[in-house]
């Protein structure tokens, strides 16, 4: 059982990602970047923390979660938009030990697999025509793409900077 401090370090650590996960959906959102079938959220970029802490793995989910509350999907996407979340940070969690010269090269994968298999079907499903799989693989792809270039491109390179500054301090 860990003390009391660490578990106040792990509401800590937990409430400050998903604080800065939602701050960074919104200010997508203003970009109307952050929902739909096109998303570049920049705050997936953190969906690499939980490689580094477990604390992210809640911490992204609830950030997600409130995040969600101003989307155009409502409750679907609360519900929906958080599982994908929580099951991505679980996963990259689990493969956070695979590494290529030191970088959890693995860590952004699932949030790209997740997001777009749970998200496509959650827009394909709420599509005004109706879903069709034409209209699944069509948001599976388009969510999938922005996935892999935020969670690839931002947050690959965060994942290398985490891990050089971690060498001289602990950051988590």
């Amino acid at each position: 059982m860990k003390n009391q401090s660490q578990r106040a370090q792990y509401l800590a650590q937990g409430a400050m990602i998903g604080a800065i996960y939602m701050v960074l959906t919104l200010l997508a959102a203003l970009a109307n970047l952050a929902y739909g079938p096109v998303q570049f959220r920049f705050s997936e970029a953190l969906t690499i923390l939980p490689a580094f802490t477990p604390a992210a793995v809640p911490g992204l989910a609830v950030g997600c979660l409130l995040a969600n509350i101003w989307s155009g999907y409502g409750a679907a996407d609360m519900v929906f938009g958080t599982l994908a979340t929580l099951l991505a940070a679980v996963c990259t969690r689990m493969v956070r030990n695979i590494r290529f010269k030191n970088i959890p090269v693995l860590a952004p994968l699932p949030p790209v697999l997740f997001n777009a298999v749970i998200i496509g079907l959650e827009i394909a499903i709420l599509s005004t025509e109706g879903f069709s799989w034409a209209g699944f693989w069509a948001a599976a792809l388009s969510v999938g793409a922005g996935e892999l270039v935020i969670c690839y491109g931002l947050g690959l390179p965060l994942a290398a900077a985490l891990q050089k500054v971690g060498k001289k301090r602990k950051i988590f």
